[in-house]
């Protein structure tokens, strides 16, 4: 997937995307933060407005997409570029972990990684900001922030490898 970015002097930022079909998508950030979202069916087409967003709803609408709320199919490396370096991953705590039964503190993940645990989910519960009194179970998913390089060091950690 290619994704193209321009600047707008005076509006924002355009990203155009290849989309498998050979059309492309095209999103353009507006300085006041409103979306436009338009589909150009070739590289020789006109763009077709589909529609706009304001910023709140364009970012609610960005987290449903990126899989925040709910992600239909686990894949091994869940993760989202949140800029720059810094990415938010989830990381699966299997049967054989090091971390199983241990507490957060326990375990100096943040020491050892670099990467922060900012929640857990546990079955259908999410455990928000963990403490480091927070014992962590085999089948937990540790959602964690760090730089690619935390992040891979607190996979690595998790999974014993």
């Amino acid at each position: 997937m290619t994704v193209y970015e321009s600047d707008l002097p005076g509006v924002g930022k355009k990203h155009e995307i290849d989309v498998p079909d050979g059309s492309r998508l095209v999103v353009v950030t507006h300085n006041d933060g409103h979306r436009e979202v338009f589909l150009r069916e070739t590289a020789d087409s006109d763009s077709e407005k589909l529609f706009e967003l304001p910023d709140d709803l364009a970012r609610r609408v960005g987290t449903i997409l990126e899989g925040a709320y709910f992600q239909p199919v686990r894949s091994e490396d869940v993760a989202t570029l949140l800029g720059g370096d810094t990415m938010l991953e989830w990381v699966e705590v299997g049967e054989e972990s090091p971390l199983a039964g241990r507490t957060l503190a326990d375990s100096d993940l943040r020491a050892e990684t670099g990467a922060s645990i900012v929640a857990i989910e546990r079955g259908d519960e999410v455990l928000p900001s963990p403490g480091g009194e927070t014992t962590v179970h085999a089948g937990d998913m540790l959602i964690a922030v760090g730089s690619r390089d935390d992040c891979d060091a607190l996979e690595s950690w998790v999974t014993g490898e």
